[in-house]
C-alpha cells in the first residue's frame, strides 16, 4: 500500500513538469544526521534510475521533475528537481524492523532477519541524551543497567546481575577493545562517544561469532564514516557539581578520501564526594578511502588518556550520615589506550565479498588503589600497592561473505589471530594515617623495590568461525553458527615467589543455532547459543600455580518476538530466557586449609525482557523498557561457605527506564523529554541477609536549537533522590552494619550546554 501511494505521488510531481525535454541531474546521496555519504541508494525516475556510488555521487538522465531516493535503512524520499545539480540528505528511518545491523552476523541485515535480541542507539539518541557517559544511552534498553561508578568507571548488568565479572564483551566496529584474558570491568571509559554513529547491544552469548566474553551480552559501538561534505560541530557543557566539557568533531571529503576527528576533553573537580576528581582526553580520527564502487579502505586511531582521583565506596555509616569525606588523598586509577586498526573492504561482485583486518592496541592501566589498603599492628600505619596492568596486541582478521542462490543462503567464514604480550606488577607501599583527622596522608616506597607481583604473559589465540543462513520462504531465516578457538598463556613469574612460569593451552568449541520468522510486522524467533571464556591470567597464576582450569561456560535457551502496529506508531518487543553457567571459576577450600581456584561452580539466570515505543505522531513518542530476573546459584561452595539455591548478590529482580519526549510543531527545534529509572530491591550478600530497597531517579532534558546553533539543559537526578547505585556486604557469617558498603548515586545535576553544528 505504501509503495502504492509513494508510486501514485511521484506520478503527480512528473505530471506537473515544467518541461519534458531530457535532462541530467547530478549531486550526491548522504545520511541526514551523521552527513555520512549513503553507497546504493536508489535515485529513479519514471523512467530511469541509478545507484549512487562509494562516495554517495550519482549523475541521471531524466525527462521528469521529481524523482524518488531510497536505500536500505532510511526513509524513502520524493523531491522535486528545481535545478541540474542538486544533493539530497535521507532521514534514518525510525522502524525498527527496518534498521539495519552488523553485529547480529558481522555483515549489514535487518533487525527483522536478526535471530537474537538486540538493539540499536542511534545516533539521534545519542545527541539528544547529551550523554556525559555511554551508560546514559545504554540504560534506556530492556535488559541492560550499567552501573555508574564515578567518573565513567562502571560494571555492567546484561543477563546477569551487577558484576565486575569477565561475562560482558566490549567492541569497536566488531572488533574487541582489548584483549582476551586481560578482562577491565572499566573497559568502556576506554571509548570515545562523540565519535559513535550508533551502538548495538547483543543481549545473552555470541561467543559463535566473536569469542570469549561475549557470555551475558556484547556491546558494539559503530563509529562514523567522514562525511560527504565539510562539516562539524563544536560544543561546551559545565554543570553544579564540577563537571566542564569541551566536543568537536570536523570531516571533510577530498576526492576518493574521507577524514573525521572527533574527540572531548572532561574533567571534574570539588565533586559531591571527597578526593573524586577526574580529566579525560579522548581522539579518535577515521580516514576512509574509497577507490571504486568495489575497494574500500577504512583507517581508525583511537586514544586515550584518563585519570582519576579513586576515593573508594562510603561505609554505612557515612552513608546514612550523608556524609562525603574520604579517607584518601593519594589512590588513583591511570588509564592510557591506544587503538589502530586498517580495514580492506573488497565487493567482489553482489554476491560475493571479503574482508581483511589489522588490529594494534596500547593499553595500561596504572592504579594506586584504594581497596589494596590492608591494617597492620600499628594504627597509623597501612600496607597498599602500586600496580600497573599492561598489554599489546598484533591482530588479522580475515572474512569472506557468499550468497548462494539454494533458498537465498548465505555463508560467512572468518579466522582470526591475536597475539597479545601482557604484563603486571605491584609494588608494595607503606601508608601513612594521620589520626587526628582520619586520614591516609602519604606513602613510601622501599629502596630498592618491594615486588608483590612482577611477570609477562603471552597470550596467543587463533580461532575461526563459520556462520550459515538460509531462507526457505519468505520472512522465514534460519542460522547457525560455529567458532574454535585456541588459547595459549605463556607465563613468566621474575620473583621466585608466586606462581611458578608454567604454559597453559585451552581450546573451545561455541556453537549457535536459531531461526526468525516475520510477517507484516509482526515476528518472533527462537535460538540456542553457548557463551564462554577462558580462565583470566589472575585466576590461573595467583600466589600458586592452579593444576587445571578448564573455560567457564554458559548455555543459553531463548525465545522472543516483536509487533509493529498502526503505520509503525506502536512496536513492541520482548524476550524470554534461560541463561546456564558451568564450569565457573570458584575458590575451593581444601582438606588442608587452603584455597584453590577450581572448576567448581554452577548458576542460573532467567528473565524477560520488553520494551513498547509508541509515536502517535510527529510531536510525541513515548518509551518503556523493562526486564525481570532471577539470578541463582546452583552450585556455589566457596571456601566452605555453601550458597547453593541462594540469589547472587546485587541482582533486582525488576528494572525498568520509561521516557517521554516531546517535540512541539508550534515551537520548531524545541524538545523536552522525562526519563524515568527504576530499580527494584537485591540481596546485599550471597547469603541473602541483607537487601537494598533499590531506587528511582527522575532526569529530564530541555533543548532548542536555532538553525545551526543549539542549547540544553539536562537535570538528572531532577528531584535530588539519595540512592546508591552499588550497595554490598562484605562475604562471610558475621557480617555487621561497618561490612556494607555503598556506591554513591549521583545528586541533582544541573548541566546547561550549548553548541554549533558548521558545514552542509
Amino acid at each position: 500500500m505504501k509503495k502504492a501511494i509513494l508510486y501514485i505521488l511521484f506520478l503527480l510531481v512528473s505530471h506537473f513538469a515544467f518541461s519534458q525535454q531530457g535532462k541530467t541531474i547530478s549531486g550526491k546521496v548522504y545520511d541526514a544526521i551523521t552527513k555520512e555519504p549513503i553507497q546504493g541508494a536508489i535515485i529513479s525516475g519514471s523512467k530511469t534510475k541509478t545507484t549512487s556510488s562509494e562516495n554517495g555521487s550519482f549523475s541521471l538522465n531524466i525527462s521528469d521533475k521529481g524523482i524518488i531516493i531510497s536505500a536500505v535503512g532510511y526513509e524513502t524520499k520524493i523531491i522535486a528537481i528545481s535545478d541540474n545539480k542538486t544533493d539530497f540528505s535521507l532521514v534514518p528511518t525510525q522502524r525498527v524492523l527496518d534498521q539495519v545491523v552488523v553485529t547480529a552476523n558481522r555483515t549489514n541485515e535487518k533487525r527483522s532477519e536478526a535471530p537474537i535480541a538486540i538493539s540499536i542507539i542511534n545516533k539521534q539518541t545519542i545527541e539528544e541524551a547529551k550523554a556525559q557517559r555511554i551508560d546514559a544511552v545504554l540504560n534506556k534498553v530492556s535488559g541492560v543497567y550499567m552501573v555508574n561508578l564515578g567518573n565513567e568507571q562502571h560494571e555492567m548488568s546484561i543477563r546477569q546481575p551487577m558484576t565486575t565479572k569477565s561475562v560482558f564483551l566490549y567492541m569497536e566496529d566488531g572488533i574487541p577493545i582489548r584483549t582476551t584474558g586481560v578482562y577491565n570491568h572499566n573497559a568502556l571509559l576506554e571509548m570515545n562517544l562523540p565519535a559513535a554513529k550508533s551502538i548495538e547491544v547483543i543481549k545473552g552469548p555470541s561467543s559463535a561469532l566473536y569469542g570469549g566474553e561475549a557470555i551475558a551480552g556484547a556491546v558494539n559501538i559503530i563509529t562514523q564514516a567522514a562525511p560527504a561534505y565539510t562539516s562539524g560541530n563544536i560544543s561546551t557543557q559545565f554543570n553544579n557539581t564540577g563537571y566542564r566539557r569541551a566536543d568537536a568533531q570536523f570531516g571533510t571529503n577530498i576526492g576518493k578520501w574521507g577524514f573525521l576527528v572527533s574527540g572531548y576533553y572532561a574533567k571534574r573537580t570539588n565533586g559531591p564526594v571527597e578526593h573524586s576528581d577526574f580529566n579525560k582526553t579522548s581522539i579518535s580520527l577515521r580516514s576512509d578511502y574509497k577507490a571504486n564502487d568495489h575497494l574500500t579502505w577504512t583507517n581508525t586511531l583511537a586514544y586515550i588518556d584518563y585519570y582519576s582521583d579513586m576515593t573508594g565506596a562510603l561505609d554505612s555509616l557515612k552513608y546514612f550520615q550523608k556524609n562525603f569525606s574520604s579517607l584518601q588523598t593519594f589512590t588513583f586509577r591511570s588509564v592510557y589506550a591506544l587503538r589502530y586498526k586498517s580495514i580492506l573492504s573488497q565487493q567482489w561482485n553482489s554476491n560475493s565479498s571479503t574482508s581483511l583486518s589489522f588490529l594494534f592496541r596500547d593499553n595500561s592501566v596504572k592504579q594506586n588503589p584504594s581497596y589494596s589498603i590492608a591494617s597492620t599492628s600499628s594504627p597509623t600505619k597501612f600496607k597498599g600497592q602500586i600496580n600497573d596492568n599492561s598489554f599489546k596486541t598484533n591482530s588479522l582478521i580475515a572474512q569472506h561473505t557468499q550468497k548462494f542462490k539454494w533458498l537465498n543462503g548465505k555463508l560467512i567464514v572468518g579466522a582470526t589471530i591475536d597475539f597479545s604480550p601482557q604484563s603486571y606488577y605491584a609494588k608494595f607501599i607503606s601508608i601513612t594515617k594521620d589520626l587526628t583527622i582520619n586520614k591516609y596522608v602519604s606513602y613510601t616506597q622501599n629502596v630498592p623495590d618491594s615486588f608483590l607481583s612482577n611477570y609477562t604473559t603471552k597470550i596467543r589465540n587463533m580461532a575461526t568461525y563459520v556462520d550459515y543462513e538460509i531462507n526457505p520462504f519468505k520472512g522465514f531465516k534460519v542460522v547457525a553458527a560455529l567458532r574454535y578457538d585456541a588459547f595459549n598463556y605463556d607465563f613468566r613469574n621474575t620473583l621466585k615467589s608466586g606462581a611458578p612460569s608454567s604454559i597453559r593451552t585451552f581450546e573451545k568449541v561455541t556453537p549457535k543455532l536459531g531461526f526468525t520468522y516475520n510477517y507484516k510486522g509482526i515476528g518472533f524467533y527462537s535460538n540456542y547459543s553457548e557463551g564462554y571464556v577462558p580462565p583470566q591470567i589472575t585466576e590461573l597464576f595467583n600466589t600458586i600455580l592452579v593444576p587445571y582450569l578448564d573455560p567457564q561456560t554458559f548455555k543459553n535457551y531463548e525465545i522472543g518476538g516483536w509487533i509493529s502496529l498502526g503505520g509503525n506508531k506502536l512496536y513492541a518487543d520482548w524476550s524470554i530466557y534461560k541463561l546456564e553457567g558451568t564450569n565457573e571459576i570458584i575458590s575451593v577450600k581444601l582438606p588442608d586449609g587452603s584455597t584453590q581456584n577450581q572448576n567448581a561452580g554452577s548458576t542460573e539466570h532467567k528473565g524477560i525482557e520488553y520494551g513498547i515505543t509508541y509515536k502517535p505522531n510527529e510531536q510525541w513518542s513515548v518509551r518503556f523498557s523493562g526486564t525481570n530476573a532471577k539470578h541463582i546459584y546452583i552450585n556455589n561452595i566457596v571456601k566452605g561457605v555453601n550458597y547453593n539455591g541462594k540469589e547472587i548478590n546485587g541482582g533486582p529482580h525488576f528494572i525498568a527506564n520509561a521516557e517521554a519526549t516531546y517535540k512541539p510543531a508550534f515551537l520548531k527545534g524545541f524538545r523536552i523529554s522525562i526519563e524515568w529509572q527504576h530499580q527494584d530491591r537485591y540481596f546485599m550478600d550471597d547469603l541473602n541477609k541483607y537487601t537494598y530497597d533499590g531506587f528511582e531517579v527522575t532526569n529530564i532534558r530541555v533543548a532548542y536549537k536555532i538553525k545551526r546553533a543549539e542549547i540544553w539543559m539536562n537535570a538528572l537526578n531532577a528531584l535530588n533522590a539519595y540512592y546508591a547505585v552499588y550497595a554490598t556486604s562484605a562475604p562471610g557469617t558475621q557480617m555487621g552494619v561497618n561490612n556494607r558498603t555503598y556506591n554513591m548515586g549521583d545528586p541533582r545535576e544541573l548541566t546547561l550546554g550549548l553548541s554549533y553544528k558548521f558545514g552542509k
